[in-house]
């Protein structure tokens, strides 16, 4: 059930939406889990945690990097996680589309607000047209750190105290604020998909995979998004 555009729903085959993007007709998009995948040929990356972004126009089987953008229709964009935070973004007035990979150390670098940017200059997107959906990944209630993976956060995170030790860190909220910071409206940012590792309130935790939980190899989630054929 659809509860609030910040918050994904489930839908009966077991793939997660969006209600924001939802809205958006001229594209189609899904988050995967366990037992759902997207449909379609998917293009992805050989994602390797960093904060790089490229264009489709770049991109070859095996490109090393954790986000792709592209404004061609057609065209389904993907990427894998399992615990880290998959983001769908989409630009309703020049018609252009990203698909990201947030792990921890591309959350900290910024990633999103490099996808931002990688849309603004391939395709003249306004970061106030963006709308942004994050899928499910693990959250700040699993998602326990060391100090030398907390204190990376400090740039999003100014107010705490307690990154110089083991603490949490919640992945989408650093996302949303980087979102924010490039310029998105809160109102066009959906976070509040479910953690993979427990589910929290809104979902068993076994329909997702979850490499802290599980520690099984190879086990990943598609998440896609893609412009409607013309």
């Amino acid at each position: 059930m659809k509860t609030g555009t910040d918050t994904l729903y489930k839908t009966s085959v077991g793939l997660w939406r969006s209600p924001l993007l939802d809205a958006e007709t001229w594209l189609d998009h899904a988050f995967g889990t366990a037992i759902a995948q997207p449909d379609g040929q998917c293009h992805e990356l050989k994602q390797v945690h960093s904060a790089l972004v490229v264009a489709f126009d770049e991109w070859r089987p095996g490109l090393e990097a954790d986000g792709l953008v592209t404004a061609q229709p057609g065209v389904h964009i993907a990427v894998k996680s399992a615990d880290c935070l998959p983001i769908l973004l989409a630009d309703p007035k020049n018609r252009a589309v990203a698909a990201v990979h947030a792990g921890w150390r591309g959350c900290a670098a910024g990633i999103a607000i490099r996808a931002v940017e990688k849309m603004r200059q391939k395709f003249g997107s306004r970061p106030c047209d963006l709308v942004a959906a994050c899928g499910p990944s693990i959250r700040a209630c699993c998602f326990e750190v060391g100090p030398e993976v907390a204190q990376q956060f400090a740039p999003w995170f100014p107010e705490r105290d307690d990154l110089d030790r083991q603490t949490h860190i919640d992945l989408p909220e650093a996302t949303r604020r980087q979102l924010r910071s490039a310029g998105l409206l809160p109102e066009h940012i959906a976070s509040g998909a479910p953690c993979t590792v427990c589910g929290g309130a809104l979902a068993g935790a076994r329909q997702f995979h979850s490499w802290r939980r599980d520690h099984r190899t190879g086990a990943r989630m598609h998440s896609a998004i893609w412009i409607k054929p013309l």
